[in-house]
């Protein structure tokens, strides 16, 4: 007999992005059921990028939501969130290339480091001066 891979069977990892409905709504998230029927829950921190003081503000019972896997636990149950999908949303828009950014912050980095040297050496050199003169 062939068994047929049931829609339930599907295996998600972090990481991945899913589709559901809001199936309940806590105080501290809500739950939703997936497309592959199984059951997550996104907790009020990871519902949206701004501060969320109620769930019901920002969501609603049949709602339905697009998420990213942030955590699967031994016993299966698995974490969404909105809000690391929405930073991802945000990321591309960035033109220039990390090693561009690196290289900006070490320039920057190095021309701070320089003036603060600078400025710990003028203060050493009057701080000796006016204890020399006081001294003869």
């Amino acid at each position: 007999m062939i068994q047929q891979k049931s829609p339930h069977s599907e295996t998600l990892k972090v990481g991945d992005v899913v589709d559901g409905t809001v199936e309940q709504i806590v105080p501290y998230g809500v739950f939703v059921r997936l497309e592959n029927g199984k059951r997550a829950m996104i907790h009020i921190s990871e519902l949206s990028k701004g501060y969320v003081k109620k769930v019901e503000d920002v969501m609603e019972l049949n709602q339905k939501v697009k998420a990213k896997v942030i955590k699967i636990d031994e016993r299966g149950r698995i974490d969404l969130s909105i809000k690391k999908l929405q930073e991802e949303r945000v990321r591309p828009a960035r033109a220039s290339s990390p090693a561009e950014d690196f290289e900006k912050k070490l320039a920057s980095f190095l021309k701070e480091s320089e003036q603060r040297i600078m400025d710990l050496n003028k203060k050493s050199r009057e701080g000796k001066g006016s204890r020399g003169r006081g001294k003869k």
